[in-house]
């Protein structure tokens, strides 16, 4: 993958940036997408071009903003002459039980993380056709696969992920374009706290929360992958099968 850019939307932490660096590893150019923490950006695309010699930007966007997003992309065309590697990753939660939910929260988080995702891609297909090869690998989530109580709406995006992984890998695999999921379990992030907090550990038959390095992993394989297509590689330590 040497040579070649991927794009990361949610890039400025955790999983995000596991991915940028992962990818940076192997040679391949980055731009981050970040939704407000400029700081946190720019550090790590500092550290994709220090230690790994390649070129890395980063490019506030609202993924949610179709508009938005086509004018990133277009941005990133004129700094890197194209893109091959699309990883959606950017998204949030806002959890809570459906019978109390906001609206506004229900469609907060099915803005980003599945709308989102269906901008990067649809604006990003240009590029991979006029290529004649692309990678799309979105990060959906085992609550995607389970449900998860308290998280409708963030279930319902993830599960939307699947769907849209599947669909767009059919349609654009004629043309040389592939697309698969990762779907990670409870990841030791910003979001979910150290290993010794959560409760959850007893319920992973691994006995241990996942790290962002090892989804990294699943991301990094499936960019190499030229013959697996409308995949959904789950990294959840088990506790989804």
């Amino acid at each position: 993958m040497k040579e070649k850019t991927a794009i990361i939307t949610g890039g400025s932490r955790g999983i995000g940036a596991a991915i940028a660096e992962k990818l940076a590893s192997l040679g391949t150019n980055i731009a981050v997408l970040y939704a407000g923490n400029t700081q946190a950006a720019e550090a790590v695309c500092q550290k994709c071009r220090d230690a790994y010699g390649v070129e890395a930007k980063a490019y506030q966007c609202d993924v949610s903003d179709f508009t938005a997003a086509k004018e990133t992309v277009a941005q990133i065309k004129a700094d890197f002459g194209t893109a091959h590697i699309l990883v959606n990753n950017a998204g949030i939660t806002r959890d809570g039980l459906m019978a109390m939910m906001k609206e506004a929260d229900f469609d907060a988080v099915l803005a980003t993380n599945l709308k989102g995702a269906f901008n990067m891609t649809r604006h990003c297909t240009g590029l991979f056709l006029r290529n004649r090869e692309g990678c799309v690998i979105n990060i959906t989530s085992v609550a995607g696969l389970t449900g998860n109580a308290g998280q409708c709406n963030y279930a319902a995006s993830k599960a939307g992920l699947i769907g849209l992984t599947k669909s767009t890998a059919k349609e654009l695999a004629p043309r040389g374009i592939r697309c698969n999921a990762v779907a990670p379990g409870f990841i030791v992030t910003d979001m979910t706290g150290e290993q010794g907090e959560n409760p959850l550990l007893q319920m992973i038959p691994l006995g241990r929360m996942g790290e962002a390095a090892e989804v990294a992993e699943a991301v990094a394989f499936l960019a190499g992958a030229k013959y697996i297509t409308g995949e959904v590689l789950r990294v959840d330590g088990g506790i989804a099968m």
